[in-house]
């Protein structure tokens, strides 16, 4: 009913907007009135917009049995609607759903960190910058990136060496955010500001040295370091460092990884495709799965279900670790010229025309990071400021006073009783946040020339072209409703108070 009652609306709307064969019209002759006479016949502009509406949610009907009719867009030449979205619709659903997911997570994680810091530096710091970041215009963000985190990031690039001041102040900056993070007491806090200005610092001449962001790549050692590091987070997230059988449960996952490096090299050598791609992901899950049903003892679910996302995670880390391999080969490319990060498009066409999926990942990545970030900038500050406030009302509830004094130590509390609870509001903005990205998704896609929905809209919006800006309502409404959709499958298993049926 929602995308019935809003196709009709942003239907007739359009069609009473304007005359599509206006500027046809203007130029006279009789070649014109046969063209104009032509043109409404294949559009059914003799029709009421009403009654064309019925006709035009026929074909649409149709894609319900795989047989999509969305009418023949005036302004492409009448090219057939599905034709001008096919290309469109992947950029615009890849930007928004790598937009989305991000922004939930990395909005979340601060937010749950600043409630749990609360009235702190730390706390003050991120609540200042999240009321700025939400009230910035999206267009003037897109700009900026543009400017600063393409264009002379490229210079950067080409000669990447981070001089003694920077390096010193990021180590220093560094040290001061985890420190606040973390907390404690004084003593504690300079123990872990130290620890992570030290870890920046030799990080920074690492990078110096070995010229790592001019020719990036993991090897077997960083895809080892990167999948302890990510068993470590899914650990603390999950059953925690106080269960041994778990500990050694996701050590010896991760540990499978690296294990898998080579045979993994032989898969992607002779399958280089999204099925190689599948099986290393989904293949080192099962595997985790496998651990843990062997190690896991009587918690055995809860930690196979931990190992199976380390696995899933050591899988993305080997494809990371692949695509990189084939850096040199992109970079040959692209040129310096123009840089890795691209600040125009969502492909390099010579690049998209080749059979090779690491450069088209390597491709998608750098056209995708620029407006990733300008949409995640906004919605990253609302979901903090959600979560923060969720988690705060949560941990003032009954339960959680209860929880404590059962003697529950503050991980188990936070994590399973707090953490599980302040989800369900955020469940609820989800929607929400997606129409908004979607509408952020317009702007920026004209800002990045993308060639997405955003970019047909504007045009058919431009042409009075209602069967392409039909295709774009048809596109983005059909995510809205998903969302939602998404958002009440969420509820569920958060609250197992909450079934579907």
């Amino acid at each position: 009913m929602v995308l019935l009652i809003a196709s009709f609306v942003v239907y007739q709307l359009t069609a009473i907007s304007g005359d599509p064969l206006a500027e046809i019209r203007s130029q006279g002759g009789r070649e014109v009135v046969q063209r104009v006479a032509f043109l409404t016949e294949a559009l059914d502009l003799d029709t009421p917009p009403v009654m064309r509406y019925f006709l035009w949610l026929g074909g649409a009907a149709g894609c319900l049995v795989g047989q999509c009719d969305l009418g023949l867009s005036v302004s492409r030449g009448l090219v057939p609607v599905t034709d001008a979205i096919s290309t469109a619709m992947f950029s615009t659903i890849q930007l928004i759903t790598a937009a989305t997911i991000l922004s939930i997570l990395v909005g979340v994680a601060i937010g749950m960190t600043t409630a749990l810091r609360q009235y702190s530096g730390y706390d003050y710091s991120v609540t200042f910058f999240a009321f700025v970041f939400y009230s910035l215009p999206i267009f003037w963000v897109a700009v900026l990136l543009k400017e600063y985190g393409a264009i002379r990031f490229n210079r950067f690039l080409a000669d990447p060496i981070i001089s003694l001041p920077i390096g010193a102040l990021v180590a220093i900056g560094g040290g001061l955010i985890i420190s606040s993070v973390f907390g404690g007491g004084l003593m504690s806090r300079l123990r872990t500001f130290g620890l992570t200005a030290a870890l920046s610092a030799g990080t920074i001449v690492f990078l110096n040295q070995t010229l790592w962001l001019k020719n990036p790549s993991l090897g077997i050692l960083g895809v080892a370091l990167l999948s302890f590091m990510g068993a470590g987070v899914v650990l603390l997230l999950t059953v925690g460092l106080g269960n041994p059988r778990a500990v050694v449960t996701l050590l010896v996952t991760a540990a499978t990884v690296p294990a898998m490096w080579l045979p993994i090299q032989y898969l992607f050598f002779f399958m280089p495709s999204f099925m190689g791609l599948a099986i290393a992901t989904f293949g080192l899950a099962a595997v985790g799965v496998i651990i843990g049903l062997a190690l896991g003892g009587e918690g055995r679910a809860e930690i196979s279900r931990a190992s199976a996302v380390v696995g899933f995670l050591g899988g993305l880390v080997l494809i990371a670790d692949e695509a990189l391999q084939h850096w040199g080969i992109f970079t040959d490319q692209i040129t310096l010229k123009t840089g890795f990060i691209s600040t125009i498009g969502a492909v390099t066409p010579t690049i998209a025309s080749q059979d090779n999926i690491w450069l088209n990942i390597l491709d998608g990545y750098s056209h995708l990071l620029l407006p990733t970030i300008a949409l995640m900038i906004i919605s990253v500050a609302g979901y903090t400021r959600y979560a923060r406030a969720s988690l705060l009302e949560v941990l003032n509830q009954d339960y959680i006073r209860t929880a404590r004094a059962k003697g529950l130590n503050e991980r188990t509390v936070i994590v399973k009783h707090g953490m599980r609870n302040a989800l369900l509001p955020i469940a609820t903005i989800i929607p929400v946040d997606i129409t908004t990205i979607i509408g952020g998704a317009v702007i920026t896609e004209r800002v990045f020339a993308w060639d997405g929905m955003g970019q047909l809209f504007l045009r058919g919006l431009a042409a009075v072209d209602v069967n392409l800006v039909m295709g774009y309502v048809l596109v983005v409404g059909l995510m809205a409703v998903v969302g939602n959709v998404i958002a009440d499958i969420l509820y569920s298993a958060l609250d197992p108070r909450i079934r579907i049926n």
